[in-house]
């Protein structure tokens, strides 16, 4: 099983549209030169870039967001979890479920599987199609010992199309696409 989440979900890359109709035009430029030092994995100048770029606009969400990605690749998880917060903080719809996963995610990786777990189900409240959240909430519920827990979340993500759940249950549980029997409950006694 992978530990680890990829640090650009598709989601965060399919945001990036919505950013040259919202920010100004200093902070987008800014933000647009961390991004390409991003891609070319110069982390430490982009995160300088992504920090000017929320200087100018405090509610810059893609920023915090990328920001936490590159913090997060560089293993400085508390500060990932930091950004991540300021992109629920911020309130954009567009960005609430993706900022709650990718928090779930720092806390994963930093080993707070108890604290990742109400972020990935406040993902899940806000986009209930997300199979990457259930997946990871399987495995932060694996790790505080809820294994049914995990099991459900898994059956989950594989229902949606998460390939990694699908491949642990099907090596595990191979039998896991069968109806789960319900028993009957006793008659009460009179």
């Amino acid at each position: 099983m992978r530990k680890s989440a990829p640090v650009f979900p598709i989601a965060v890359l399919l945001l990036l549209i919505f950013m040259g109709t919202v920010y100004g035009a200093e902070d987008n430029d800014y933000f647009n030169k961390g991004y390409e030092k991003h891609l070319q994995g110069d982390l430490k100048n982009a995160i300088k870039d992504y920090s000017k770029a929320i200087e100018k606009n405090p509610r810059f969400a893609m920023a915090y967001q990328m920001r936490g990605a590159a913090w997060q690749r560089m293993k400085a998880f508390e500060k990932a979890i930091n950004d991540y917060t300021m992109v629920i903080a911020v309130g954009e719809p567009h960005f609430l479920a993706v900022g709650y996963y990718n928090r779930g995610i720092a806390k994963n990786m930093s080993g707070d599987f108890s604290g990742a777990i109400p972020d990935f189900s406040a993902a899940l409240n806000l986009d209930s199609k997300m199979a990457a959240a259930y997946f990871h909430r399987g495995i932060a519920k694996s790790r505080t010992g809820d294994d049914f827990g995990r099991i459900q979340d898994f059956r989950e993500a594989a229902r949606l199309g998460e390939v990694n759940a699908e491949r642990w249950l099907n090596t595990y549980y191979p039998s896991w696409r069968e109806p789960v029997a319900v028993l009957p409950l006793p008659a009460p006694a009179n």
